[in-house]
């Protein structure tokens, strides 16, 4: 099958579209931090993170009602490998990451509880209607969590501090937010559409398409955000951003696609995506607070492995 020009031109408009995207997401979520007096790793882990995961959500969903889940678990696997692997690999290049462990403990000691779960729930060769509300209620509960922390953070504030006055304008930063999760949507559109149809006109295999490009397309939104959030020097925010979409992909989007439809997929295929996923979580634990430059090259290193592996299936 001959190259289209469509797919080269999709290509490359998702580059200018991910830059902007990605700028205006960042100043909305930040502003929106600001108004509502929110710590930075919170707001990145809980809404930052649900918004750039939706098309995760969008494919996972489709595929299910479609009569094909394991489209969407295999996306949502191998984006969690993208998210912690590729991504977290790629920030660490920016240099050293300082964390502080109380804030993500929580989030840190549940991105490797899941996938070990997961992987006990797919033994059988299926992920059923009940696991997926399992892995659904856990969700419900992660995300209870985090708003009781939430409002407990703000009132506090708000009781430190009665004469607190922000020059925020939520309507301005919540527009930048929506105009900027858009562009970065149509950007991972562009990307999938463009690199799939290149893949496909050089014979490359459905599955790996799927395990590789589209993964890599529906996280588009959590690479720009997380690369620039470094760049710019909220380095929590990319980090919260990873450990958030992480965990909606494993709990809430997993446990949907099930729900919906049961998911019958080969253990060894879910094995290899859930193993480097929790071998990525254990690479970020920090060391005296920081995650090393170092730890940079052994996540990508994984993240290779992980695709030299997936090519052989």
């Amino acid at each position: 099958m001959p190259l289209s020009t469509t797919d080269l031109l999709a290509l490359l408009a998702a580059i200018p579209l991910a830059a902007l995207g990605g700028e205006c997401f960042l100043k909305g979520m930040l502003g929106l931090t600001f108004w509502l007096r929110l710590p930075k790793f919170l707001m990145a882990t809980s809404l930052a993170a649900f918004a750039t995961s939706s098309p995760e959500l969008t494919v996972s969903t489709m595929a299910a009602l479609e009569g094909k889940p394991e489209i969407g678990l295999g996306d949502a696997l191998g984006g969690n490998v993208v998210n912690m692997a590729l991504i977290l690999g790629l920030a660490l290049l920016f240099g050293a990451l300082p964390v502080r462990l109380f804030e993500l403990r929580r989030d840190f000691i549940l991105a490797l509880f899941v996938p070990i779960l997961t992987l006990m729930l797919a033994s059988d060769g299926i992920l059923s209607h009940a696991d997926g509300i399992l892995l659904l209620a856990l969700f419900i509960v992660w995300l209870t969590l985090i708003a009781k922390q939430a409002i407990g953070h703000r009132q506090k504030t708000l009781l430190a501090d009665t004469t607190y006055t922000s020059s925020v304008r939520p309507i301005y930063a919540s527009l930048l937010l929506l105009v900027g999760l858009a562009c970065l949507l149509l950007a991972g559109y562009f990307f999938i559409t463009g690199a799939s149809g290149i893949a496909t006109a050089f014979g490359v295999h459905g599955y790996i398409i799927g395990a590789t490009l589209v993964a890599l397309g529906t996280s588009l939104p959590e690479l720009v955000t997380t690369l620039l959030s470094r760049w710019h020097g909220h380095d929590d925010v990319g980090l919260g951003i990873l450990l958030g979409s992480n965990l909606f992909n494993g709990l809430a989007i997993v446990g949907v696609t099930a729900i919906i439809h049961p998911i019958h997929a080969p253990f060894s295929k879910v094995a290899v995506a859930l193993i480097f996923g929790t071998l990525a979580v254990l690479l970020i634990l920090p060391r005296d607070n920081v995650i090393s430059r170092q730890r940079g090259f052994g996540l990508l290193a994984a993240y290779i492995a992980y695709v030299l592996l997936i090519l052989m299936h």
